[in-house]
């Protein structure tokens, strides 16, 4: 009998292309997701893209901090783990909206647990991030290295760590992994599924992708004097298909493993590029030329920052497969396709 697994924001980036792989991996997968910062057009497309595979997919529009909802699912169906995505994920509005956030992710967060717990389903994949790192002394970032959240969405990633580990502390039968990943970009392959992020993007990736189809004049690259070898910033970018079987990975070391508690993994591909290698990477993958307009640093920007992923790829048995060359070319493919992302239009976008 194939596994049955609850995915929280499976409508999202990161969970669609997760669900996409979950489906042609043989789960059945549950999708719950308040479509508060996503698209129901991103399960359309999974559907159509698992082929024979579409119909063990359903999805629920609800809300974590819903229980009484969330109950009725997990009423209706025997989960045998869960992979927990959903949450508010745009660091300047976290700054601005703090209670939000923390209301969102947090409240969520806790129902969630609850409700898995009452229903006797206590494996659990986290989505957290390499924000809880904060701006990094040293590189590379390992699982053992200091923890300081530098904004209210970080905190939020970094107070369920902590509320994961002391429910497991508390009850050893639930086995917890949580994924800190670092800058997820690119798309799958057949460009039908992607990033859309709402509003003005947080990150470099979709910035570049909305100056190459002609919705942004230029990018703004901040930072040029940086000890790097370009004096641009570096980051450790994955591509978003990679990350996806980090899950399946840590999945079935959650199946497998019966000693497991609550362990962590940074998801990466310890390698740092800069931002103008990105953009010369994007430029030859789209053929266009990207405008840059170069300005002072942001304040509490890291100079370098990349994952070590030693215990991932020795623990979860998995490590990258893509490069910048391919996240940059897939994440054209989507963009060239999609150049509105999921809502089609100029005027449905904000």
């Amino acid at each position: 009998m194939s596994k049955s697994i609850l995915v929280t924001g499976g409508a999202g980036y990161i969970g669609s292309h997760t669900v996409l792989q979950l489906l042609q991996g043989g789960f059945r997968v549950v999708v719950v997701d308040n479509l508060d910062n996503s698209s129901d057009i991103a399960i359309k497309r999974v559907v159509e893209l698992a082929g024979e595979f579409g119909k063990n997919l359903s999805f629920q529009k609800i809300d974590l901090r819903d229980k009484d909802a969330l109950t009725k699912i997990f009423s209706s169906t025997n989960f045998d783990a869960v992979i927990h995505f959903a949450g508010l994920k745009a660091v300047g509005e976290s700054v601005q909206k703090p209670l939000h956030y923390y209301n969102n992710n947090l409240i969520g967060t806790i129902s969630l647990l609850e409700v898995m717990a009452a229903h006797g389903c206590k494996k659990l994949v986290f989505s957290s991030s390499a924000t809880v790192y904060g701006w990094p002394k040293e590189v590379p970032c390992t699982e053992e290295s200091p923890l300081f959240a530098m904004n209210p969405y970080g905190r939020t990633k970094l107070i369920i760590e902590d509320i994961c580990r002391d429910v497991q502390r508390a009850d050893p039968d639930w086995k917890i992994i949580l994924l800190r990943y670092f800058n997820p970009v690119g798309a799958h392959s057949s460009g039908h599924i992607g990033e859309d992020p709402r509003g003005i993007p947080n990150n470099l990736m979709p910035f570049i992708q909305q100056v190459a189809v002609g919705r942004r004049p230029a990018l703004t690259v901040y930072g040029t004097d940086y000890p790097t070898k370009d004096g641009t910033g570096v980051r450790d970018y994955i591509h978003v298909v990679d990350l996806a079987d980090g899950h399946i990975a840590a999945l079935q070391k959650l199946f497998e493993d019966s000693s497991l508690g609550c362990e962590v993994y940074n998801l990466g591909t310890g390698k740092g590029t800069s931002v103008l290698e990105m953009v010369a990477a994007f430029e030859k993958a789209s053929g266009k030329k990207i405008p840059l307009v170069m300005a002072g640093r942001r304040p509490g920007d890291a100079a370098i920052v990349y994952a070590s992923t030693a215990k991932a790829e020795k623990e979860l048995k998995w490590k990258t497969k893509y490069g910048i060359d391919e996240m940059c070319r897939d994440q054209w493919n989507w963009a060239s396709k999609n150049p509105y992302g999921y809502c089609g239009s100029p005027d449905n976008s904000n």
